[in-house]
């Protein structure tokens, strides 16, 4: 399902990397903005801080942007290794844009202090998208 995936290199006094993935499942696939947010934050609960939320247009397309930290669970993918469990202090940074194909999907999730450094380049990756 994933159409990329990075690595995201630790910063700080952080102990693990994060990770930075794109995803899209076609037009009219995949849900809502909405319903993908709700469900993203839901990864993250309880939280340590408020859900963080922008709209913005890049290109002619709107991109909604999500920034919420707290204990993260991630969601288990069928066929793919246990995530070993929650993790304290971590960050979750993801944009949906509405492209003519369809909604495309980025997430980061990572430790805090990872995931606030990579985020000014997940806005620069968001700034170059184009409609297709």
């Amino acid at each position: 399902m994933r159409a990329v995936e990075y690595r995201v290199p630790k910063t700080g006094g952080d102990a693990e990397d994060g990770e930075c993935f794109v995803i899209t499942f076609g037009q009219g696939q995949g849900g809502s903005v909405d319903d993908n947010i709700d469900r993203w934050v839901k990864q993250l609960e309880p939280t340590s801080s408020a859900v963080e939320r922008a709209k913005r247009t890049v290109n002619g397309m709107n991109v909604t942007r999500v920034e919420v930290s707290g204990t993260y669970t991630p969601m288990a993918m069928p066929g793919m290794p246990p995530t070993g469990g929650p993790k304290q202090g971590w960050r979750l940074v993801g944009d949906i844009v509405e492209a003519p194909s369809g909604l495309w999907f980025f997430k980061m999730t990572g430790p805090d202090a990872t995931m606030k450094a990579a985020g000014k380049e997940l806005d620069g990756l968001i700034d170059t998208v184009r409609p297709s």
